[in-house]
């Protein structure tokens, strides 16, 4: 397990395990809408998807972080700014799948109360 890391599992987790904390970094709407905003290829700092996503700086800070760690968004440092951008596309492609499949559902997922 490593020292610093932001979470912590068995010593030897399973697969399941893994998937599922995975998914639920996608769980909080926030990083969903961080990964949204950077859907398109785009590059954006921090100040930028403050504008985009309406939440306070510390706040995507603190989502950005998360997404780097687990491997959603990566960034690139041109002098002071630091730029986000998503990690790898098929990370583009999992939410792309996960709103196709929630087309003709919608209306289930709201209702459940398991969740």
């Amino acid at each position: 397990m490593l020292a610093d890391a932001p979470f912590q599992f068995s010593e030897a987790p399973t697969k399941p395990e893994l998937l599922s904390k995975y998914f639920r970094v996608l769980s909080v709407p926030a990083r969903l809408r961080i990964l949204e905003a950077l859907d398109d290829g785009t590059e954006l700092s921090v100040g930028e998807l403050v504008e985009r996503v309406g939440l306070p700086q510390p706040s995507v800070s603190n989502h950005l972080a998360c997404l780097r760690w687990c491997g959603f968004v990566v960034t690139r440092r041109d002098h002071r700014t630091v730029y986000n951008r998503i990690a790898d596309p098929r990370v583009s492609e999992l939410t792309t799948i996960a709103r196709s499949l929630l087309e003709g559902n919608a209306e289930h997922v709201a209702a459940c109360k398991r969740v």
